[in-house]
């Protein structure tokens, strides 16, 4: 088929493009800045960004399917104004290109932070409503964003949704921040840990889950791409099993970590690097659910998570190949 790509320079963009090549798909992809992750691929190459309108009709013109991958990932840093540019307006840009160039089908990735995490103890599904008042600029703007491309379906527009977990895996050239944070714990550079998880998700699994969704989504429906939920500890415990030397990584309750915040921020402005942590991003560690239910994706797009264990052990593999341990 004809397809077009937006993020295809990130994590799960890199992945995304070779599946599709590897499927016999004609790509186009959308690169706003950098294309490393592209280099050497058979993929038509169109140059601009979300708020870019003759970027986007030549992106869409004569494709029958969108994977719109394309987002700003805030864990506190970015004003909301900067953040709702890119996931929310951008995301109607894409839309109305597409929709004007007769596009058939539209699949657009959210995420499990676009819906509600609490009530914590409770089962959480597709059912669960869109976290569209929550106090998290991305959270926010990502259930807006959802639940706008939802309300585009129909038959002549085909909307289906994804909500992957935290990502984790191979082709993670920028690298992602979870990819950052691997890395460190297998140099033994991470200072340590706090008492949390999260449900981790393999690139790969989210990947042909999507491919699956060209022909087996259904129109106007969303499903939850979940892995399993593992503490911080497991995490680092498994990427620890690689190495040659025993990892002693303390772990942290949430009201020191807290406290650190402020010198976290100060650290990276003067290093000019992103934070290792943020009162965000500690604050959604903190509300994740453990039990992320992803019966419906299994059951329609054919999606198989696989263990976390082969996922850090691949990423591991992925990163010495490419010279980033």
């Amino acid at each position: 088929m004809k397809v077009a790509v937006t993020g295809a320079n990130g994590h799960v963009g890199a992945c995304l493009v070779r599946l599709l090549l590897k499927e016999g798909h004609e790509v186009r992809v959308l690169v706003h800045t950098g294309s490393r992750a592209l280099y050497g691929l058979n993929v038509e190459i169109v140059n601009g960004s979300l708020d870019d309108a003759a970027a986007l009709e030549s992106f869409c013109s004569g494709r029958e399917v969108i994977f719109h991958l394309a987002a700003k990932i805030s864990i506190g840093r970015e004003s909301y104004d900067e953040v709702y540019k890119v996931n929310m307006d951008g995301t109607k840009n894409l839309a109305a290109a597409a929709r004007k160039a007769g596009v058939k089908r539209f699949i657009h990735f959210s995420s499990i932070h676009a819906l509600q995490q609490f009530p914590q103890d409770k089962p959480l599904d597709e059912t669960r409503p869109l976290a569209l008042y929550s106090k998290m600029v991305y959270e926010k703007t990502k259930a807006f964003a959802e639940k706008w491309m939802l309300e585009q379906n129909s038959p002549g527009f085909q909307v289906v949704v994804l909500n992957p977990t935290a990502i984790v895996g191979p082709y993670d050239f920028k690298p992602s921040y979870l990819g950052q944070v691997i890395q460190m714990i297998y140099k033994g550079t991470l200072p340590g840990l706090v008492h949390a998880g999260y449900n981790w998700v393999d690139v790969r699994d989210v990947t042909q889950a999507a491919v699956n969704a060209m022909e087996k989504g259904e129109p106007g429906e969303h499903y939850l791409l979940s892995g399993k939920w593992q503490s911080l500890k497991t995490l680092a415990g498994l990427v620890c099993a690689h190495r040659n030397k025993k990892c002693r990584l303390p772990i942290f309750p949430f009201w020191l970590a807290r406290m650190g915040v402020p010198f976290m921020a100060l650290y990276a402005q003067w290093k000019d690097k992103e934070p290792l942590y943020t009162k965000t991003s500690l604050a959604i560690l903190q509300s994740a659910n453990q039990q992320i239910l992803n019966d419906k994706a299994r059951r329609v797009l054919g999606f198989s998570p696989r263990p976390l264990e082969e996922s850090v052990a691949d990423t591991l593999e992925w990163f010495k190949k490419h010279q980033y341990l």
